[in-house]
């Protein structure tokens, strides 16, 4: 593959990264929470563990894996109704949360602990690989089982593009924070708390009633 070509590929996931990761879902609106709660690096690291989920059924798919692919979709259920009720305790505890005083120094947590309960929400959708086969196999990158030098540029551009937007969310919803007043946070805990909430209870509607 031509420098150009390769280029061309890395640069196509990035724009496909920051379309997959700009919409706002659950997992978004966890990332702008936590920025606003406790600052720009608890909000990088939850959006990092999304990027890195995607980019695991990203390269599943760009493998063409098709024995593991077809496994999460058929556990899809179980695992939609593990991230769905993880996301009802999620918005009900952030709902009911005490903000903390937006001009002290926010308290970082774990990141860790962020980067991996995003990456675990991320991965309990495995309905995502049917997104990324339909995207690789849209550009020609999806082989069955062969390796794809195209697929995997692609899905680390994915990676870098998704990384990117969180990377700019987290930083403005970070400055922002210091601009806040404590009544502030304290509704955009109710309002995330819903949003979360609401998200989780149409996700385990369609499981039950689909």
């Amino acid at each position: 593959m031509a420098l150009p070509e390769t280029l061309g590929v890395f640069l196509k996931g990035i724009a496909l990264g920051f379309s997959i990761a700009a919409p706002v879902g659950p997992i978004g609106v966890l990332v702008i929470r936590r920025s606003m709660a406790r600052g720009f690096c608890a909000g990088l690291a939850s959006g990092l563990g999304a990027a890195s989920a995607d980019a695991v059924y990203g390269t599943i798919a760009a493998a063409g894996l098709t024995l593991v692919a077809d496994f999460l979709v058929r556990q899809s259920f179980w695992m939609g109704l593990l991230g769905g009720t993880f996301l009802v305790f999620l918005g009900m505890q952030i709902f009911f949360s005490r903000p903390a005083d937006p001009n002290a120094q926010p308290d970082q947590g774990s990141p860790g602990g962020d980067y991996l309960s995003t990456f675990l929400l991320t991965l309990s959708n495995p309905m995502t690989i049917i997104a990324f086969v339909a995207i690789l196999g849209s550009v020609g990158a999806v082989g069955s089982g062969e390796f794809r030098l195209g697929a995997f540029l692609l899905v680390m551009g994915v990676f870098s593009g998704s990384a990117l937007w969180w990377l700019a969310l987290s930083a403005l919803v970070g400055f922002l924070r210091a601009r806040l007043t404590s009544q502030t946070l304290l509704w955009v805990n109710r309002a995330a708390g819903l949003v979360i909430f609401a998200f989780a209870v149409a996700i385990l509607w369609r499981l039950f009633f689909r």
